[in-house]
């Protein structure tokens, strides 16, 4: 039964009261996370049916008195859609998509890309895709073929997110993968798989698990298509400020389908990388494969699919000297630092599992339930200034459990979904030992290379476990002065993290080096220690509310406007109910010893205070920090000129917000349990004053013989140990959002060219605290290492202030594949203009005495220019080809620029932040000016059994990068002893160091479909 209309008259009142009064920014869609929306107009008093034959799922709804309907809660599928005799349609709908479909009897064309055969899992029916065009967002969607033809060197289903323009899908020297868009951090992207979100809370990546793994997130043989958001997402997506992706899981259905596959490479079927050129091959392969299995429980009510994958690799790997240092560093090192340095490998292993059911148990009422496993190690660690001597391994799990509740009204949607996740990433050493790290004196200490065995850093057991439940309420039957569907949700998680940040073993010693030679002795010491009765091990339940409201309002059949705001809430009780221990607090009240000769009686609360630091905001006292509330108002439009939904003027703006990750926030109760502690060693190639006062001790050879050695000389104290601080008034990363395009339909292709602006805010950093005597941090170029908290170490504080402003020109354009056609190509080119102040990647800046001091340079998160075209084509015999092609001008190097000598810039410091763009290679236009060139190609062979094509055996040849294109990852660097008279390209490419994606490779498949 239809709502009253007075209920209805005022719940609509105060939505549009609470979405304008709260601000204007970012769109939002009919459409839930992953389902989709279909409305469009019919006769009066019509009852519109969407009916999927292949699971026997139906929905209804009755045209208004103006003809309008809204079906909402439609798993992407092919549907069989009437309103009556001579009105029956069937169409394909995408995920998290809002479709127009207008019946009337004759039936009329809808607007749509094309006639072709789709289906989300086994069967093929001809019918139409129906576009999304009035929309604001900035997105796309992957189609399954693309899924299931573009040429891939992983099998992990976001590589096909870099079709989309800026969208970057990269594979580093180490194999790991990521994704990133626009010209933010990989941390700044959520993915949501069938509505729920796979954020990382601990560590970086964004998604869990994700952080450094050459692994994939999900099977990609259960993803049935998804959505890439690149920016303007609706109120219901958290947890993100760069994009969002979307992502709908496949289903069975009425007839049992299934597939398996394998797929191989090894060193034989690949080129030589650069550095084994005038060598050895080093031993790689590479084994994937798998199966699905999907079918009927209960016809047309129950179904089940599942699928396995597993990847074993052994990826090529060079090590080489850190990118900071000039490549005449590497003949002054010692011989056994030298040896380290050429190929090596990394052995990977994973395992994923996918499992699901859904139930139909009436025509309003859908449930399913899945759950999904990732086991996998790994070794890492290798490569630009990391020995294989000093690399983990890595064991990487993530389990989660999902539950979801579709209900579906007369005028109304629910959809409720409560899930369970368990995420651990458990790095330890391969060696244990002492550690051995060279360092270029010149440029402020900077990596060359370590040996021996790795940091007591190296391990960093860190996981997330908890349940979430969320519900999306729906109103779709809503008038005024329009059509309105609303939508009101709310979502709460209470996960428990956890963090261990260190190991008691493995001590380290640093080594200068310069243009003299390798120092005979260590200069300092770094070494773990202890501190009895605290627990190194950090815990917290973090609890994480959400809730929003968004007006999805068609104003006419032209405009629609899209308003909404969100509000998020994040209690972290870790971090909000810290205690800074007393004694910490009685070392800043202290004697400032290294001020008594110039300040009498200065303590080093006030040598901080002279530089601009007040120790009191970095003191907790357990009540004085809170959580902020995090408003972000969102608004978007779009205008179909012609209401024909082929020329359409789009836009939007929005604030996004992100979270801190629990990496940083468990520093002070980790580093105070097991502090990392520092001693400098008097030797007379760099003298310390040795003192009670200092962490300066006379050098002797004893130290190398075993870290109890060292613990004995601060047995009693704090000497040397790190103090990490955090601000108490932390706020979440966040980012503004603005857009303007229009999208075109011109025959059978889709065009879209947008303009963007994306500017973020609050990015954590840590910083050093430590301020000499007259409150400065540069002396002569030099920085107060030496002058921390007294009876400490040095002070390193946390603080928001990491910023990035991007401009950028989006293209695309989009030609269907169609088994009519039988091809299908795509385009996407991205202009960015960015601007950052920390290279993304970092979180430890000490080259300045603050983030805000830190200059803004261009930015080494995006291209300048990056163009990637895929096609495909049906040949004869069975065959189909299909290629990409990728090009991208370099990312720029973004480094601490010194000229040795003495050398002090104006503003300070003997190395300063700057940014430098190197010199790339030809392809057909432009000169040397592309610092990435791939393309890759595949052919793939059916072997049809029966006459419809469902049953098949088929071969897959891929080639990736054809041309073998060396696409250099590692950087040298020279910039001379002259700030006058640099050299002409102080960067350029390592072009015996590593290179991004991979040497040309073969890549041979072999499966099985019916």
């Amino acid at each position: 039964m239809k709502a009253s209309m007075q209920l209805k008259k005022k719940f609509l009142a105060g939505v549009i009261t609470a979405t304008i009064t709260a601000a204007a920014i970012a769109p939002s869609a009919y459409a839930q996370t992953v389902v989709a929306t279909l409305r469009g107009k019919a006769a009066p008093g019509a009852t519109v049916t969407a009916f999927n034959p292949q699971t026997g799922l139906s929905r209804k709804a009755t045209a208004d008195a103006d003809g309008a309907y809204i079906i909402n809660g439609l798993p992407p599928a092919t549907y069989q859609v009437d309103a009556g005799p001579g009105t029956q349609q069937s169409v394909t709908l995408t995920v998290a998509s809002t479709a127009t479909l207008n019946l009337a009897a004759p039936a009329a064309a809808p607007a749509a890309n094309a006639t072709s055969p789709t289906a989300m899992e086994g069967v093929t029916v001809n019918a139409t895709t129906l576009t999304e065009v009035r929309t604001p967002e900035v997105a796309k969607t992957i189609s399954l073929h693309q899924i299931q033809t573009i040429p891939q060197v992983s099998r992990n289903f976001l590589e096909f997110a870099d079709t989309v323009p800026g969208m970057v899908f990269s594979v580093d020297a180490q194999g790991h993968t990521s994704l990133r868009g626009g010209a933010q951090n990989d941390s700044s992207v959520n993915v949501f798989i069938d509505g729920v979100g796979q954020k990382s809370y601990v560590k970086a990546g964004g998604v869990s698990g994700q952080v450094a793994s050459q692994g994939n997130p999900f099977p990609q043989l259960a993803i049935g298509e998804y959505k890439v958001i690149t920016s303007n997402y609706k109120a219901e997506y958290d947890q993100v400020s760069s994009a969002a992706i979307t992502a709908e899981t496949k289903s069975g259905t009425n007839e049992f389908h299934g597939e398996t596959f394998y797929t191989y490479t090894a060193d034989k079927f690949r080129s030589r990388t650069p550095a084994e050129e005038d060598g050895e091959k080093a031993r790689s392969f590479e084994k994937e494969y798998g199966f699905s299995l999907g079918g009927p429980i209960i016809k047309d009510q129950m179904h089940f699919f599942m699928t396995f994958e597993q990847k074993k690799f052994d990826t090529p790997i060079t090590v080489t000297p850190g990118s900071d240092v000039p490549a005449s560093a590497i003949g002054l090192l010692p011989a056994a630092a030298q040896a380290a340095l050429g190929p090596s490998n990394l052995p990977f292993d994973e395992k994923l599992y996918f499992g699901k059911i859904d139930w139909e148990f009436s025509d309003r009422d859908r449930i399913e339930i899945s759950t999904q496993v990732r086991r996998e190690t790994q070794a890492d660690n290798i490569g630009a200034g990391q020995s294989l001597s000093q690399s983990i391994v890595t064991a990487n799990h993530d389990t989660r459990g999902t539950f979801r509740w579709q209900h579906s009204g007369e005028w109304y949607f629910n959809e409720f979904k409560a899930s369970y996740e368990n995420s651990s990433n458990d790095p330890l050493p391969i060696n244990y030992g002492n550690g051995y790290n060279y360092q270029w004196r010149p440029l402020n200490d900077a990596a060359i290379i370590g040996i021996g065995a790795a940091s007591p850093l190296a391990t960093q057991i860190k996981g997330q476990e908890g349940p979430s439940i969320q519900d999306d309420f729906t109103f779709n039957d809503l008038t005024w002065h329009g059509d309105h569907v609303v939508k009101v949700g709310y979502k709460y998680k209470d996960v428990t993290l956890h963090a261990q940040d260190a190991q008691d073993t493995n001590p380290q010693f640093f080594y200068n080096v310069d243009p003299n030679g390798t120092q005979a002795l260590p200069y300092k010491a770094q070494f773990s220690n202890p501190v009895p009765g605290l627990n190194p091990i950090a815990e917290t339940n973090s609890k994480q509310y959400g809730a929003y409201i968004q007006d999805d309002w068609s104003v006419n059949d032209h405009l629609t406007l899209n308003l909404g705001v969100r509000w998020d809430k994040e209690k972290t009780p870790s971090y909000l109910n810290y205690v800074t221990p007393q004694n910490v607090i009685d070392g800043f009240n202290s004697l400032d010893q290294n001020a008594q000769d110039q300040f009498p009686g200065q303590t080093y609360a006030q040598t901080l205070a002279k530089g601009g630091i007040d120790y009191r905001d970095y003191v907790s006292n357990g009540h004085n920090r809170h959580a902020p509330n995090q408003w972000a108002p969102r608004l978007g439009f779009s205008y179909d000129l012609f209401a024909d939904e082929e020329h359409v003027i789009h836009g939007g703006a929005g604030r996004s917000y992100d979270r801190n990750l629990y990496d940083y926030l468990q520093l002070e109760q980790t580093k105070s349990a097991l502090p990392y502690q520092e001693i400098f060693f008097n030797i007379p190639d760099r003298p310390c004053t040795v003192g009670p006062n200092t962490n300066c001790v006379a050098w002797d050879p004893a130290y190398l013989n075993g870290l109890q050695n060292l613990q004995a000389l601060v047995a009693g104290s704090n000497k040397g140990q790190e103090v990490d601080m955090l601000n108490n008034n932390l706020k979440a990363p966040y980012s503004d959002q603005y857009s303007l395009g229009m999208s075109n339909k011109v025959g059978d292709w889709n065009t879209d060219v947008t303009v963007t602006r994306v500017l973020s805010y609050d990015g954590f950093a840590f910083t050093l605290g430590n301020r000499y005597p007259d409150g400065s941090f540069f002396q002569n170029g030099s920085q107060p290492w030496s002058n921390g908290i007294p009876g400490f170490g040095s002070m390193i504080v946390g603080n928001n202030g990491i910023r990035t402003r991007s401009t950028q020109v989006l293209i695309s354009a989009d030609k269907p594949y169609t088994h009519e056609s039988g091809w299908g190509a795509n385009f996407a080119y991205t202009y960015t203009r960015a601007k950052q102040n920390r290279d993304i990647g970092e979180h430890y800046s000490f080259d300045e005495p603050t983030i805000q001091a830190y200059p803004f340079v261009t930015s080494n998160a995006a291209s300048k220019h990056r163009f990637v075209a895929t096609g495909s084509i049906d040949g004869p015999w069975g065959f189909s080809f299909s290629a990409k092609l990728t090009l991208a001008t370099p990312l720029p190097w973004n480094g601490a620029v010194g000229y040795g000598n003495g050398y002090v810039f104006p503003t300070g410091e003997s190395a300063r932040p700057m940014a430098y763009t190197p010199p790339g290679s030809k392809f057909l236009v432009g000169g040397k000016i592309w610092g990435y060139r791939d393309i890759d190609v595949q052919a793939t062979k059916d072997f049809p059994i029966n006459d419809n094509d469902q049953t098949k055996f088929y071969i897959r040849f891929d080639i990736l990068n054809v041309f073998n294109w060396k696409n250099f990852a590692d950087y040298n660097t020279n910039f001379g002893n002259n700030p006058l008279a640099p050299p002409g390209t102080p960067v350029v490419f390592n072009k015996q160091g590593n290179i991004q994606f991979v040497p040309r490779t073969a890549r041979f498949t072999a499966g099985f479909k019916f």
